[in-house]
């Protein structure tokens, strides 16, 4: 079967991770969030390019990707782990050097008494009620925690990428609450939470899917191109269906190119009937069913037969198709698959 052609250029993620360094306010550290594979791009490279880009702080999900990031990196910038010290992780957060941000009573005690004098940082929930110590907790430990010095304190917003939602300024007074007068550095914003503006900043943000492409930044570069290879084409009459359970039928005699790329490869069958993809700037509907391999376009108003259609390009980013799959983003990014040849462009190239 030819191959799809994933493009990913890390000057645009360098470019929009500089970006966001400038969004922040004066004075405060950018880090870069490189979980779940760099968003599914490939931690690796990505890791390596916002290094030269001058990143040196870099969060992850969970310990296992912190030894990835370790590998391509090497000794220096730091590495953070989102997930915190979980049974098991020990050695590898010894050995590697990496720095847990503990969420729990749990890991407190595992990591102090583990791992004395060992980098770590806090993680507190201030409303999102997904990760990190609440109020009450925090308030029973931070004498004893405070005095093992940890390196930052931070909490996650909920609903920053809706800047009118009342439960950011409620989270920012929680956090204030819970943090001020402490003497540790503070991370309180992701993406959304740089876009709110400085008082969300306070001293390291950290942008994620902004780096990426993705919203609520909607002054990102485009960082990914998405190229499927025809694999045949036919000729449909009118009243003649295609795909599985005949989801679509053609209204008038069509030509129908079939594309190697399919639910397996993270295009979801929501997209069926639904998306979009290019042929450079015009415009040919994805019709039928997503099917595990394949997908099938209507390219009947085309001139001549290109070897490749677009479904994520300069007309069309990773939120337009995600919007046409009822899903975010983040989504659509996570889900890009193994099959594609991926090439990375950097320096011009």
């Amino acid at each position: 079967m030819s191959t799809a052609h994933l493009t990913i250029d890390l000057d645009a993620i360098a470019a929009n991770w500089r970006a966001l360094d400038r969004a922040s306010a004066s004075g405060v550290q950018t880090a870069a969030v490189i979980k779940a594979d760099a968003y599914g791009l490939g931690a690796k490279r990505v890791a390596q390019a916002l290094a030269r880009a001058g990143a040196r702080r870099f969060f992850v999900a969970a310990a296992e990707e912190g030894a990835v990031v370790r590998q391509a990196l090497g000794p220096g910038p730091q590495i953070n782990i989102l997930s915190g010290h979980m049974a098991g992780d020990t050695d590898m957060i010894g050995d590697l050097d990496l720095t847990p941000m503990l969420n729990s009573l749990d890991q407190v005690t595992r990591h102090l008494e583990a791992l004395p004098g060992h980098a770590f940082g806090v993680q507190l929930n201030t409303g999102m009620n997904r990760l990190g110590m609440d109020e009450m907790e925090w308030e029973a430990v931070a004498p004893y925690v405070l005095d093992a010095g940890p390196e930052l304190l931070m909490s996650h917003l909920a609903c920053a990428d809706d800047p009118d939602h009342p439960l950011n300024e409620h989270q920012l007074a929680r956090f204030h609450a819970m943090t001020d007068g402490s003497g540790v550095p503070r991370s309180f914003a992701a993406t959304g939470g740089i876009l709110l503006g400085p008082r969300y900043h306070f001293d390291l943000t950290r942008p994620g899917v902004g780096l990426y492409g993705g919203r609520p930044y909607e002054a990102a570069l485009p960082v990914t191109t998405l190229s499927l290879p025809i694999i045949q084409t036919r000729e449909v009459a009118a009243g003649e269906p295609v795909g599985y359970s005949c989801a679509w039928v053609a209204e008038r005699p069509s030509v129908i190119a079939t594309l190697a790329a399919g639910y397996a490869d993270g295009l979801m069958r929501t997209l069926s009937n639904a998306a979009i993809l290019w042929d450079g700037s015009t415009p040919c509907p994805l019709v039928g069913r997503v099917s595990m391999d394949l997908i099938t376009a209507d390219i009947s108003h085309l001139t001549e037969i290109p070897r490749y259609l677009d479904i994520l390009g300069p007309h069309q980013g990773v939120d337009d198709l995600a919007d046409s799959a009822g899903t975010i983003g983040y989504e659509i990014l996570t889900h890009l698959g193994a099959r594609y040849s991926r090439r990375y462009v950097e320096g011009g190239a």
